[in-house]
């Protein structure tokens, strides 16, 4: 019960990755709040925690929208008393296979705005709470695709590659507060954006995407592996852990 008494906000929280975290974060005794786009699977996530005796709110969020930040980081407060960890799940995968010349201008800046911006905006609503948190803590979701790797989508690749650079200049800016930052970086995991690109590569070279899919599902990373690590990082047995880290 690492998270016993913590309060953790977790956009892109109803389903992949970040519904997995928050199954994670209940387990070890923390409070969850969730903010998604997609309400019927945030809500779904939210009402199974408290089912089986976890702390659990949800709030529909898009995080493009400051408003719809400031209101979710509110909500944790008003209904837990307090903020300790954001952790930024919520991501899009767009325009993957596209040439540079053939990616429109508006599926670059929309993935730009849901990954990046986005991130930035989940960060500015949560950090007076996560202040006034004995440690405060930032996790934030970029990609193996971006930092170490080519992604199959210009416009994802730099999303995840400005996550990148904005989880450093954080972190520097935060530590002197006391307040921790991780960059996490996942491979192949099996959730819904995943598969789906997977699926997405393997029409473009002709191949059966059925076929592609059942692979993909058989051979992707499992999203509790990653929460697992997240839980983690939130807790305060993660004090000494700085930096980035790739999982599979």
């Amino acid at each position: 019960m690492r998270l016993r008494d913590r309060v953790v906000l977790i956009t892109g929280g109803g389903r992949g990755i970040g519904a997995a975290t928050a199954q994670a974060v209940a387990a070890e005794g923390g409070a969850v709040a969730i903010g998604d786009m997609l309400e019927a699977e945030g809500q779904a996530t939210a009402a199974a925690l408290c089912a089986t005796g976890g702390r659990a709110v949800f709030c529909r969020t898009d995080v493009t929208q400051e408003a719809d930040c400031v209101r979710l980081a509110a909500l944790a407060v008003e209904r837990f008393g307090r903020l300790d960890t954001l952790i930024c799940c919520a991501g899009i995968l767009q325009g993957a296979m596209l040439q540079a010349e053939t990616l429109d201008v508006a599926t670059f800046e929309r993935v730009l705005a849901v990954n990046l911006k986005g991130t930035f905006l989940a960060v500015r609503a949560a950090l007076p709470h996560l202040r006034r948190a004995e440690r405060g803590v930032v996790l934030l979701l970029a990609s193996e695709a971006g930092t170490k790797i080519p992604s199959s989508s210009l416009a994802y690749g730099a999303s995840k590659g400005g996550v990148h650079g904005f989880a450093m200049t954080l972190e520097a800016q935060l530590a002197p507060q006391g307040i921790r930052v991780n960059e996490i970086c996942p491979s192949s995991i099996a959730t819904p954006m995943r598969i789906e690109n997977l699926v997405d590569r393997a029409r473009a070279a002709g191949r059966d995407p059925e076929q592609a899919r059942a692979e993909a599902v058989r051979e992707a990373g499992d999203p509790l592996g990653v929460a697992r690590l997240l839980a983690f990082l939130a807790s305060p047995d993660a004090d000494y852990v700085r930096g980035t880290i790739y999982t599979r």
